[in-house]
Formats: structure tokens, C-alpha cells, sequence
């Protein structure tokens, strides 16, 4: 029985990833934000650990208890804040950097001990603004800008474990409703990427025998 950590499984895609390795019998170390999110994970799946850590406060995540081996870690959480540069506040800019970046940075510091025992897999759900800036995206892009360069790096600092990077185009997830929502635009979730698709693409990675690795993938709507 393989081990997983997983942030953001209370919605959207990392919340599919979490549903999938559970029903096939894996065991889920999951990250709640408040004790009362804590226990909603925990009804929601039986027998995982779930943890409690702020991750927009980074430093949280610090001293958390973590098992001897993980299979994987999959950074799934993030915010989203849209705004000109002439109008975003510190607190936008922050927040994004903070949740976005510096928290899948500082646990996956804590994280690498067990992953390094188990030979495990790193996956960070990304965006395409991870890899294009477009007009009032500067902040959300930078941070994911940034979470590239994290990935980019720990592949090349952590040779025995497999690292990859999912960018995923815009997914039919509550997240892409607040988007929506800031953009003044009518939100129609089947015109996107189901949240199922991006986890079959996270868990494809996840299953690949030890002879290969995928470092990047990009997942794009149909239309």
C-alpha cells in the first residue's frame, strides 16, 4: 500500500487525486487549514492522517509529523487573486506567494527525508499561467512562475526521486468560478477541463514504472 500527501483535497483536482488513490486502497496523509476542515477530510475519507497547517501562513507546515516513507507528495492547493499591477495590494501579492510557492517549498523540505526513503514522486499542479503572464494575472503568475523554477530545481538537486510539473489550462473547478467571477465573465464549467482529467494525468505519473519519469505535463482544453 503505497502513501501519499496530498494539499488541496477539499476541492477540485487535488480533491479527485484523494478520492482515486483512496478508493484503490492507498493511504492519504492530507493537510487541513483549520481543525474544523480537519474533521470534514476525515469523515470524508476513513483512515487517512489529516494534519492540520495553514499554508498561508508557511510556517506551519514546519513541524508536522509525517510518516517514515511518502510514494508522493502532490502540491494541489493554491489561491487566486486577479488584479492590475496598479491595483494589486501587498496582501494579494503575499497570499499568492505565500500558499502558491513558499508553502509547496517548505513542505516539501519537510517532506524530502521520506520521500528520499521511499524513491517517491513530487508533483506540482501548476497553471498555464505558469508558463504566460497575460494582463491582470501579474501576481497569481508569478507565484506559479516561481513554482516551476521550485521544480525545476529539486529535480536537478534530488536525483533518486521523480519530479514533475502539471499544467493544467483552465479546469472546471471552484477555483476557475472565482476567475470567472473577478473577469466579469458568465462561468460555464463544461466548457473546460473536467477535474477528472487533470487527476487521470497526476495519476498516470504517479503509476509509472521506475524506468521512466515525465518531468512536464500540459493539459489544454479541447476547444
Amino acid at each position: 500500500m503505497a502513501t501519499h500527501l496530498v494539499t488541496g483535497a477539499g476541492s477540485g483536482i487535488g480533491a479527485v487525486v484523494a478520492e482515486r488513490l483512496h478508493a484503490r486502497g492507498d493511504h492519504l496523509v492530507l493537510l487541513a487549514r483549520s481543525e474544523e476542515r480537519a474533521a470534514d477530510l476525515a469523515e470524508r475519507f476513513p483512515g487517512a492522517d489529516v494534519l492540520v497547517a495553514d499554508l498561508g501562513s508557511p510556517e506551519s507546515v514546519e513541524s508536522l509529523a509525517l510518516p517514515g516513507e511518502l510514494d508522493s507528495v502532490v502540491h494541489s492547493a493554491g489561491v487566486v487573486e486577479l488584479g492590475a499591477v496598479a491595483e494589486l495590494s501587498v496582501d494579494d501579492w503575499s497570499t499568492q506567494l505565500r500558499v502558491n510557492l513558499v508553502a509547496p517549498a517548505a513542505l516539501t523540505r519537510v517532506a524530502l527525508p521520506a520521500l528520499r526513503a521511499a524513491r517517491g514522486t513530487v508533483v506540482f499542479v501548476n497553471s498555464g499561467a505558469g508558463l504566460n503572464a497575460h494582463p491582470g494575472w501579474s501576481a497569481y503568475a508569478a507565484s506559479k512562475h516561481g513554482l516551476k523554477a521550485l521544480a525545476d530545481s529539486l529535480r536537478g538537486e534530488e536525483t533518486d526521486l521523480r519530479v514533475t510539473t502539471v499544467y493544467p489550462g483552465r479546469t472546471g473547478t471552484p477555483m476557475q468560478a472565482k476567475v470567472h467571477e473577478q473577469e466579469g465573465k458568465e462561468y460555464d464549467a463544461s466548457v473546460w477541463i473536467r477535474p477528472e482529467t487533470v487527476a487521470d494525468a497526476i495519476l498516470h505519473v504517479l503509476d509509472l514504472p521506475r524506468d521512466a519519469t515525465i518531468p512536464d505535463v500540459t493539459v489544454r482544453p479541447s476547444r
